[in-house]
């Protein structure tokens, strides 16, 4: 099947199952790339949690932080589903930096995010990936916005409401009246923009490999594998990521690397027209998408 019949193929299956999206696959030994729309913008969630981690790790290489200083952190005292760790936490904690950063990172607890944007906030965020040279992603915000949406005002009988909300309200310029789903107001980025970022943390760049190093470990922990990872997990391969939700959004970036050599980057940014918060079939449809792709550019 030649690249063009396969993108269309993809594009309807997505239309079919109440998805729209922005993906992007890259061989990161030759530079091919194949991808849907790779150049659109999302709210990208929990995925700003990759710069911050570097840019975090960053500042510890130049000994502007000590990874082993412990903070103070008071407890997130979430009781909505969704929430992790410290989010969900009663009690204040003392936590060093760099287990805030594992946090971040494996179970993507906002409260220890927040605590890392405490530190760095995004704005510095921001202008370190672009001194990277890495354009098109943005940090706009605390983590702790992404649990503080329209969904979490509604009983859970009502919460596919909040949904409809967030499918029906945006603008054709991907404006939106939620925040966090609003480009210009949310912390941002584009599957190419994600794609670039990869690159440069497993190839030689101008992120220090110590920095890059250390983050690619980080992903490699990642516990939440419901989505891309049981299309890239094998004996044969590595895969490792980091996921991005709120309301319909669903994004997961991350590298696979293969016993043969071969290794890939993948950036699946996806939005429902589907109101409803559990949906199974979309984590199994973007990750088919991915799948497909990488297989396509792999044996090309």
């Amino acid at each position: 099947m030649n690249t063009e019949t396969l993108l269309l193929r993809l594009r309807a299956d997505l239309a079919d199952g109440g998805l729209r999206g922005s993906f992007l696959v890259r061989d990161l030994r030759t530079g091919f790339e194949t991808g849907i729309d790779p150049d659109l913008e999302f709210p990208s969630a929990s995925l700003v949690k990759i710069p911050l981690a570097a840019a975090t790790l960053e500042r510890i290489r130049r000994g502007e932080l000590d990874g082993s200083a412990a903070l103070d952190v008071e407890p997130g005292r979430a009781t909505a589903p969704g929430p992790t760790g410290l989010t969900r936490f009663r009690h204040p904690a003392r936590v060093a930096i760099d287990d805030l950063l594992y946090l971040t990172m494996a179970i993507s607890d906002e409260t220890a995010a927040d605590a890392l944007f405490a530190l760095t906030p995004p704005a510095e965020v921001t202008r370190m990936t672009r001194d990277w040279g890495i354009t098109g992603i943005t940090a706009r915000h605390p983590a702790a916005d992404l649990s503080d949406t329209p969904a979490e005002r509604f009983d859970p009988a009502d919460v596919h409401l909040a949904h409809a909300l967030a499918i029906n309200a945006g603008t054709a310029g991907q404006g939106h009246p939620v925040p966090q789903l609003d480009v210009t107001r949310a912390s941002s980025g584009s599957a190419r923009a994600f794609v670039n970022l990869l690159e440069a943390l497993w190839k030689p760049s101008k992120v220090d490999e110590q920095v890059a190093a250390r983050v690619r470990e980080l992903m490699g922990l990642n516990l939440l594998r419901q989505r891309l990872s049981p299309d890239f997990v094998s004996d044969a391969t590595k895969w490792s990521s980091k996921t991005g939700t709120v309301l319909n959004l669903r994004h997961e970036v991350g590298v696979v690397e293969h016993a043969d050599g071969g290794m890939f980057a993948i950036a699946a940014l996806t939005e429902s027209q589907v109101p409803a918060a559990i949906q199974p079939e979309a984590e199994v449809l973007m990750a088919r998408v991915a799948r497909e792709l990488r297989d396509h550019l792999r044996e090309g």
